[in-house]
């Protein structure tokens, strides 16, 4: 199922955490090679996860980490506009309608679904928020997920050349990718609302409080 966490919560859920920065450790350090910070207990993590932000992340029946994506208002810091303001000409990106999405991570033994749901997920937290757009810097192998699930970002800025290129776009969850996407996952919308509802309808102060934040 889909969780909807904010960092100030996930100490209430200590297994989908620490599988999940673990995750992250071996996506991002151990296989892609960038250079992220691996602590003594084999977890990825950054500044931005100490600044709250809203994590969506696949639970499996384990309650394991199966996939995750993290989320923070561009109206605060965000990665996009302290690293990679190369990619868009020095134009920050700033607004309440437009949200950053960034490590996009899927466990070593994720199955097919788990990229869709997180789509799902992202266009729960898109259609609820009333957020327009959401800013991501990708790479190829993003590019093919975006592809295949239906929601290709609008590219404004590109570096590097073939498997090195990064690209930052925009991107949106249109109408059609609703079916699509629910179908690779063998749900119904209503599954997918109650699930997000599950999360902030005993959340509801948190979901205000980033919201006024935004």
């Amino acid at each position: 199922m889909l969780r909807y966490i904010y960092g100030v919560d996930l100490h209430k859920f200590p297994r989908l955490r620490d599988t999940m920065f673990r995750d992250r450790a071996i996506q991002f350090h151990d296989r892609l090679g960038w250079e992220v910070s691996v602590n003594d207990k084999g977890e990825e993590r950054d500044q931005y996860d100490a600044l709250n932000p809203l994590y969506v992340i696949w639970e499996r029946a384990d309650g394991t980490h199966g996939g995750s994506m993290r989320f923070l208002p561009t109206t605060g810091r965000t990665m996009v506009n302290e690293h990679f303001l190369h990619l868009t000409d020095g134009v920050r990106i700033e607004s309440p309608l437009i949200w950053e999405c960034t490590r996009f991570c899927l466990a070593p033994d994720a199955g097919r679904e788990v990229s869709a749901a997180l789509v799902l997920g992202a266009g729960e937290v898109m259609a609820q928020f009333a957020i327009e757009h959401f800013v991501a810097v990708f790479d190829p192998r993003m590019e093919r997920i975006y592809r295949l699930l239906g929601v290709e970002p609008d590219v404004i800025g590109t570096a590097g050349e073939g498997r090195d290129k990064i690209a930052v776009g925009l991107w949106e969850m249109k109408p059609e990718a609703w079916p699509r996407t629910l179908r690779r996952l063998g749900i119904s919308r209503e599954t997918s609302l109650e699930w997000f509802n599950a999360a902030f309808s005993a959340a509801a102060p948190e979901k205000k409080s980033i919201l006024e934040a935004a």
